[in-house]
Formats: structure tokens, sequence, C-alpha cells
């Protein structure tokens, strides 16, 4: 059974290995694409098969599974049987209920934590409210593919860094910025911004009296429902 990950080749019907070397897909293999999860574990699991997948810039795009024709068209039959059960209807309708509940107790608990991070001196404790519901409700939802998504770091650490990636992008020029294509200027721009951002959340934290050009203030009132 074929494990290895293909590019696409210069060809139709070509793919090119990890050496470089282009290689003819066998005669009587399909194409399947990307877009049913089940379809394709049972494909590469039921033999030789190649996967292949491109890489543009830092990201990675599945670009299907080249298998024999016969093959795809027996276990998508099956499938398809097996879809069309009163079983497997109360499964699935059993399996959103659990990933809505799951859902919905996610964005109660990363609410809560940026509720905590921004730690807001009383005074500003409904603003603490409003932005901590503009930050969740950005950044919580499912394939949103924001940092809140991210099981990498914890809680409290994806709901720092999803503050300071909407104050990045809604109190700071940052997405109308010029930013010259050097190697790490970007990150260095993004970082000043946060310090920015840091400086700007402590003075809440401290209650400081803020006036009405304060860029948070602006950004809740005209970004927020």
């Amino acid at each position: 059974m074929s494990s290895d990950v293909y590019s696409p080749g210069p060809a139709p019907g070509t793919v090119v290995d990890q050496a470089g070397v282009m290689q003819q897909i066998p005669e009587a293999w399909e194409l399947l694409l990307p877009g049913d999860a089940a379809l394709t574990r049972r494909v590469k699991a039921a033999g030789e098969h190649y996967v292949v997948q491109e890489r543009k810039g830092r990201r990675t795009f599945s670009r299907g599974v080249w298998a024999p024709a016969s093959t795809i068209r027996q276990i998508a039959a099956t499938l398809q049987e097996e879809r069309s059960t009163d079983s497997y209807a109360r499964r699935k309708a059993a399996d959103a209920d659990r990933r809505e509940r799951s859902q919905a107790e996610y964005v109660q608990e990363f609410l809560a934590a940026v509720v905590q991070f921004l730690e807001f001196h009383p005074r500003y404790s409904d603003l603490a409210q409003q932005l901590a519901q503009a930050v969740t409700a950005h950044a919580t939802p499912v394939g949103s593919g924001t940092v809140a998504r991210t099981q990498r770091i914890s809680v409290s650490q994806r709901a720092e860094a999803a503050v300071i990636a909407w104050m990045r992008h809604h109190t700071t020029g940052y997405d109308d910025m010029f930013i010259p294509r050097v190697r790490g200027q970007r990150r260095e721009v993004r970082r000043m911004l946060a310090k920015r951002s840091h400086t700007l959340l402590q003075t809440y934290r401290r209650g400081m009296e803020q006036d009405e050009h304060c860029p948070l203030r602006k950004a809740l009132t005209t970004d927020t429902p």
C-alpha cells in the first residue's frame, strides 16, 4: 500500500513524488476529490493509493486521493447504503447535538477567559463585557481558523492572543499599512502593535479616564452590533 504524499504533476494524470520524480497514474484510477472524509478514509485503507497535496506559502492543501476507480465506486455505494438507514440518521443527529453543546460550552469558557485576561477596572466592566463578546463572536466559530480554535496552547493564552489580534485589526491601522516584503518585517510590525494594544488595555485596568477618541471605544461603537 502506498502511503507517500505526492504533489500535483505537470500534466493530467501525473503526480510528483517526494524525490521530485514524476509518476504516471495507473490506468483505471480516479482522483477522489476532498469533501467526504469517511469515503476518503475508507479508500485510503482499502489498498494502494496516492495522496496528493499542494503547498502554497505556509499552508498545505489537499488535492485528493488517486485510487482504483472500482474501489472508489464500491466504497461509495456501501457508504450510501449505510447513510440511508434510520440508525445512521439518528447517529448523525446525536453527533450534531453533541457538537453543538460542546461548541456552546467552549464559547462560554472562552468568553470567561477573555474577561479574565482583560481584568478591567470595575468602572469599565460593561466595556470589558462588550469587548469580550466582540472578540468571542469573531474568534470562536467552528472553522474560523483563528487562534481560538487551536489546541496547542491553553484557553487563557488563546484568549490573550485573540484579544490582541482583534485590536490589531480594529484599533490600529494595520489593515491599511504598507509593509515591505522583508523577512521578519510583518512580525516586527505585529509585535509593535501588540505592545501598543497592551498599553491601551493597561489604562482600562487602572481605571484611567478615557476620552471619546479612544480607539477601543470607537472600534466597539462602530464594529459591534
